[in-house]
């Protein structure tokens, strides 16, 4: 954590990168503006709070600022893809869409990683806080694996869509079945995956190319989100290796 306005407003500007900053609700000043407008550019979230939700986080003296500290660097999504279509690799991605629990992210960065995706690419609001608990839960995965915070989510998926990525989409409302391997992923892809609890954004669901449906016959109805995105990498990899094999 760093406590107080200069000193996240050093951070920031010393480019270090910061997972979320709660700033004092109605505290209006030229600090807390420019640490508005340089998070703003990095793709920060800030929100405003009032005290309690700062003294909940810290019994330190936080002058009304608080913000953490992130343990690992995020990467520009457009330099991610044009990176990999330079060096002549398909482009295979991860979207995650208000996967908000700290652990299932983790896991889910574990599969993504065993896998072979190139990246992962998160909202920067609304998606889970990259932490010490993050890394551990994807046992160093996070280490590995690039991961990108975007501000808008919608012109992301619009972005791959325009670069030659499929967007294929993970959704219970389908009536195509995974097993089926009706859709080929043996191209670029990007695979989105949305909460357990929500699902995917209908605006994001009606962006998406392919929607799939993971076959189930037991009596509950639904996975895991972690467990979810394993069985989604595995078929994109599995079809990426049986074509290799041809």
């Amino acid at each position: 954590m760093l406590f107080g306005l200069r000193p996240i407003l050093e951070a920031l500007h010393a480019g270090r990168t910061l997972e979320k900053i709660f700033l004092l609700r109605g505290t209006k000043n030229s600090l807390t503006q420019e640490i508005n407008d340089l998070a703003r550019e990095r793709g920060t979230p800030v929100s405003m709070v009032p005290t309690e939700k700062l003294d909940g986080l810290t019994r330190k003296n936080h002058q009304g600022a608080v913000a953490f500290v992130s343990p690992i660097d995020y990467m520009p999504l457009d330099s991610i893809l044009s990176g990999l279509y330079e060096e002549g690799k398909v482009p295979f991605l991860l979207i995650l869409d208000r996967v908000t629990d700290v652990r299932n992210f983790g896991a889910i960065a574990r599969n993504a990683e065993c896998m072979g995706v190139h990246a992962i690419v998160v909202p920067a609001r609304g998606a889970a806080q990259i932490n010490g608990d993050a890394v551990k839960t994807s046992a160093g995965a996070l280490n590995l694996i690039p991961v990108c915070r975007e501000n808008n989510l919608r012109d992301s998926l619009n972005f791959l869509r325009e670069s030659g990525v499929q967007i294929v989409a993970c959704t219970e409302k389908s009536d195509a079945s995974l097993e089926s391997a009706a859709v080929d992923m043996t191209g670029p892809v990007a695979v989105l995956m949305g909460s357990e609890e929500d699902g995917i954004s209908p605006e994001y669901l009606q962006l998406a190319d392919h929607r799939l449906r993971i076959p189930m016959t037991g009596q509950i109805g639904s996975l895991n989100v972690s467990v979810a995105s394993g069985i989604m990498l595995f078929e994109v990899l599995r079809q990426r290796l049986t074509s290799a094999k041809e």
